[in-house]
Order: C-alpha cells, then sequence, then structure tokens
C-alpha cells in the first residue's frame, strides 16, 4: 500500500520551466502544465549563449504569452538599474531578475523599490534567509506583480528541511496578494508537491527534472519491475560473467 499523488493537473502551484537550451524551451512551451519560463547567466553560459540580448528577443519573439524573467548581470547598482530597465522593455511578459545583494554583500533593498516604483515586475533571485525575505517584502508593497525567488534547493543543500521554512514565507507574504513567493532550485519532482502542499505560488523546475512528469502516479509495483528489467538487460547487454575462480573459500 502506499500513498496515491494528486494528479499534476489539479496542483495550484505554477510550474515554470528553468533553462535556456533554446529547443528544450520551445518543446515545454507545448505543454500547457508549464506556466512560465526563468533563465539565469549560469544556465545561459552552460547552454553555450554569447549574445545575451540576442537569445532573449528571439525566445520571446516565440513565447510572447507567458512570464519569462532575465537576470541582470552587473555587480553595481547604478549599472543594474540601467540593464533592468532595458530588460523590461524587452515584452510585457517580462520579469527582471534583481540578486537580493551583489557580491559585496551589499543589499540591493533600494534599487528594488526604485524598480517596484517604477511599475518594472521583478524577480527578487537568490533569497535564502527569512530575513532577506523580510526586508524584500516593504519594497515590493506597491509593485506590479513580482516575485521572491528562495532557493529551497539550496537550503536543503545545507541539511535544512526547506518545507518549513517555506511554509513560513508563504504566511509572511499572505498579506501582499501582488508579490508571489516562487520555490527555485528544485532537486526532485516531489518538491512541486511540497510547494503545492504549503500553498506557495510557484515552483521553477530545470529541464531535467520536468521531463520526470510522466512518473507521476505511476504503479509501484511496475516501477519496481522495470528496475529489475533495466539491471538485467545492462547485465545482459555487456555479457558480465563472473568466473568461479573469484570465489574464495573460507
Amino acid at each position: 500500500m502506499y500513498m496515491q499523488v494528486k494528479p499534476v493537473q489539479s496542483l495550484n502551484v505554477q510550474i515554470f520551466a528553468d533553462g535556456a537550451d533554446r529547443n528544450g524551451i520551445l518543446e515545454l512551451y507545448k505543454n500547457p502544465l508549464i506556466k512560465g519560463f526563468t533563465t539565469n547567466p549560469t544556465l545561459m553560459r552552460k547552454a553555450g549563449i554569447q549574445d545575451y540580448s540576442a537569445f532573449a528577443k528571439q525566445i520571446l519573439s516565440d513565447i510572447p504569452d507567458r512570464p519569462f524573467s532575465f537576470e541582470v548581470f552587473s555587480d553595481e547598482f547604478d549599472e543594474m538599474e540601467k540593464q533592468a530597465r532595458i530588460i523590461a522593455t524587452w515584452g510585457e511578459n517580462v520579469f527582471v531578475k534583481i540578486p537580493v545583494t551583489n557580491t559585496r554583500k551589499e543589499p540591493a533593498y533600494a534599487l528594488i523599490q526604485q524598480l517596484a516604483d517604477a511599475g518594472i515586475k521583478l524577480n527578487i533571485t537568490a533569497v535564502m534567509p527569512l530575513e532577506q525575505v523580510a526586508a524584500i517584502i516593504p519594497t515590493l508593497k506597491n509593485s506590479p506583480e513580482s516575485y521572491i525567488s528562495v532557493f529551497a534547493g539550496r537550503i536543503a543543500d545545507t541539511g535544512v528541511d526547506p518545507v518549513p521554512f517555506m511554509a513560513q514565507a508563504v504566511e509572511m507574504l499572505r498579506p501582499y496578494p501582488n508579490i508571489k513567493l516562487l520555490w527555485a532550485s528544485p532537486r526532485e519532482l516531489l518538491n512541486i508537491f511540497q510547494a503545492d502542499e504549503i500553498g506557495c505560488d510557484i515552483i521553477t523546475v530545470t529541464h531535467d527534472v520536468l521531463k520526470k512528469l510522466s512518473l507521476v502516479g505511476k504503479n509501484l509495483e511496475d516501477y519496481s519491475l522495470e528496475t529489475v528489467e533495466m539491471f538485467y538487460n545492462d547485465a545482459k547487454a555487456v555479457n558480465y560473467t563472473i568466473s568461479e575462480s573469484a570465489f574464495v573459500s573460507v
């Protein structure tokens, strides 16, 4: 006996795809379960993208009708502001990602408020401690729809259970319907259901994890058998043998 999982179609949490592979993004765009997209300079570098603006404008011409987050990449707040204002002009569906601090650990709160007051839709990224969430909220109170991306997966990497942590963030944001909580850097498909259960608004998921959506609700006995068959077939494919000489008598 095992617990039945909720069908993906009935989840309240919105699933965003996180990546920078154009073909993968366009394939996921065909899936109505994917409600938006995010990327960042690290993912773009891994995908071999050289021209940031050209990539962004091309993918936005392909996807004009779902939220898409692009990140500034300067370490200076005045230059971040210039980049943010340019990125915001690329489309009505664009959210500008602003890191919660620069590399000198200087908070970006003043910049965030300035951009929010200018009507720019923001995605505040790389957030982890709840103290950062608390400090960001006042800067976005009068903003258009914006996101606070809490990196739950990285919190989990430190040995801390992110579920109660994220549940507390949900409560902190409850009075502010214009500010959405985004569960970032999930490590497994289960995180989608955890995010849904605590009332998180959005979870952004990498393409490799999204490939596992077809497994949701799969019969575990069938899955067990398929795993046994995989081990057997892989051993058979390379003709593994164990000779009697490998056995040592005691």
